[in-house]
């Protein structure tokens, strides 16, 4: 399995992180909190909800740059952009925690799940069970995995914490190998990235080649590049109701105002 350079930086980074986070807080301490977190939202029912009612599902996401654009939002208010999201109809939020590469913050998941009724993924690169617990112990009501950057037995240790601490799972893919290993997993939602992790080119024709391949029982979510409403009708034209969506709406001034122009 060949991890792209960018993602060999990031994962070698987690493993660092996760090395001075479990010496300032303990997995038991951890375990605890996490224990004690306000009880989850459903976040993979939330999306399969919608795409029963052939609606789209939107998970849209809160993100303040990207290691490949820059800072995408210079005003950036977790909160209300939460609340924006909220009243625009998304499903779901998406919030990135990644510090190093993304310029997220743990607190902005907190701040943006506190602000609105939406279930919330904790967006970033897990490599160890000690950062899925983190995530509940966060309030998060999923996790995701990125194929790309995990073994099978990374893949099974990450999903089965998951599950053992009550959040969902979104596995992301982006070739058809890696989604073959994606489905293995007891998880209803697979998620296509149409960028190319080793170029970073983008192109919606990923999703669409692998769609025959996604079996019944799984639920589909179309991720990056989904920028005009050409795009969406694309997707809903071969009954794909799942979307993560973020640059497109940080970099509106009214990121629910854009999302309802998108989608609705």
């Amino acid at each position: 399995m060949t991890v792209p350079t960018i993602l060999q930086n990031i994962v070698a980074r987690k493993h660092e992180e996760v090395a001075e986070r479990s010496a300032r807080v303990s997995l038991q301490e951890l375990e605890a909190l996490a224990a004690a977190a306000s009880a989850t939202r459903g976040f993979a029912a939330a999306i399969q909800s919608r795409a029963a009612a052939r609606k789209p599902a939107v998970i849209a996401e809160i993100k303040k740059a990207s290691p490949s654009k820059g800072v995408l939002r210079e005003n950036f208010d977790p909160a209300a952009i939460a609340q924006s999201y909220e009243q625009g109809g998304a499903a779901c939020l998406s919030v990135l925690t990644d510090v190093d590469f993304f310029q997220g913050h743990d607190d902005y998941l907190q701040l943006a799940r506190n602000a609105c009724s939406l279930p919330v993924i904790r967006k970033d690169f897990m490599v160890d069970p000690y950062q899925v617990v983190e995530a509940r112990a966060l309030g998060a009501d999923c996790i995701l995995l990125i194929a790309a950057c995990l073994d099978d037995a990374q893949l099974n240790e990450l999903a089965s914490t998951a599950k053992q601490n009550g959040l969902d799972v979104l596995i992301e893919v982006h070739d058809a190998a890696e989604l073959e290993r994606g489905l293995k997993l007891d998880t209803p939602l697979i998620g296509i990235n149409n960028r190319n992790l080793h170029t970073f080119e983008l192109t919606l024709d990923t999703t669409l080649e692998l769609l025959p391949q996604i079996p019944r029982g799984k639920t589909l979510v179309t991720e990056s590049g989904i920028l005009h409403r050409t795009d969406v009708e694309l997707m809903l034209a071969h009954e794909i109701y799942g979307f993560l969506v973020g640059e497109a709406f940080m970099r509106a001034s009214d990121p629910g105002h854009e999302l309802k122009r998108l989608f609705f």
